[in-house]
């Protein structure tokens, strides 16, 4: 079991990233969450080579004795010149390295990190209406969003901030209110007392997702709480029964 708890790990760290480690886009349902990722891993790492990705290739030239511009012959280069054709190169590799092997080999005709970085957006995020097919798309999944038998109140609580990540991220604007209620109503039948009391004594409108989650999950472990010490005390109770019955 804990090896397999460590591959998970191994698995999603290789999707996330880390501080060390590049994310990687596996999927084209993944391509939100890795725009985001990739930009801040680049940045974190070699801000000149995000700068790169935004500005594009630098074209090396000298100018001629009769004025003409033109590119200058690679022995001709000076530290600087090489200066910028590595953090260019670094550039594309950097994000050559996050694709996964299926995807890297449909973007392989890209030689500058600009170009492959703009191909991957038209391709990934598309044109107007599929970027508009694909918010409906999370509305609707929002909308019927709801607790699934048997899982935890942990798993339900990341597949909706997963969601809502998402739907932000795709320019989808909910109001804070409606997103707390959607959650709160979304939570099993035996948290209806604890969803009475929140709404009734928590500002919607003014609190956070981020808020709402801590004050879920404080309310979960005062139940949990409450029932281990109603177990003791039931515990505690037949112990002195039996002690009783023996004399």
């Amino acid at each position: 079991m804990e090896s397999q708890t460590t591959v998970a790990h191994q698995e999603l760290d290789a999707i996330m990233g880390t501080t060390s480690r590049i994310p990687r886009l596996l999927s084209a349902e993944g391509f939100p969450e890795w725009k985001y990722r990739i930009e801040k891993y680049i940045k974190m790492k070699d801000f000149k080579i995000w700068r790169s990705i935004l500005r594009g290739p630098i074209h090396i030239t000298t100018t001629l004795e009769d004025g003409t511009v033109t590119d200058k012959k690679i022995e001709n280069y000076t530290d600087e010149d090489f200066e910028k054709v590595e953090e260019q190169e670094k550039a594309l590799a950097t994000l050559t390295m996050a694709l996964s092997l299926e995807i890297a080999q449909g973007f392989r005709e890209y030689t500058s990190a600009k170009a492959l970085w703009e191909a991957l957006i038209e391709v990934y995020e598309g044109n107007e209406d599929m970027k508009q097919s694909r918010q409906d798309m999370l509305r609707q999944k929002f909308n019927m969003f709801n607790h699934i038998l048997g899982e935890t109140l942990e798993v339900q609580l990341q597949r909706f901030i997963t969601l809502t990540t998402e739907m932000s991220s795709t320019g989808v604007s909910v109001p804070r209110s409606y997103v707390n209620k959607k959650l709160l109503n979304s939570l099993p039948k035996t948290w209806d007392m604890n969803v009475a009391v929140i709404k009734k004594t928590k500002n919607l409108n003014l609190l956070s997702l981020a808020e709402l989650m801590a004050i879920i999950k404080a309310c979960d472990l005062d139940d949990k709480q409450t029932e281990i010490n109603h177990v003791n005390s039931y515990s505690s109770a037949n112990h002195g029964i039996q002690s009783n019955n023996a004399f």
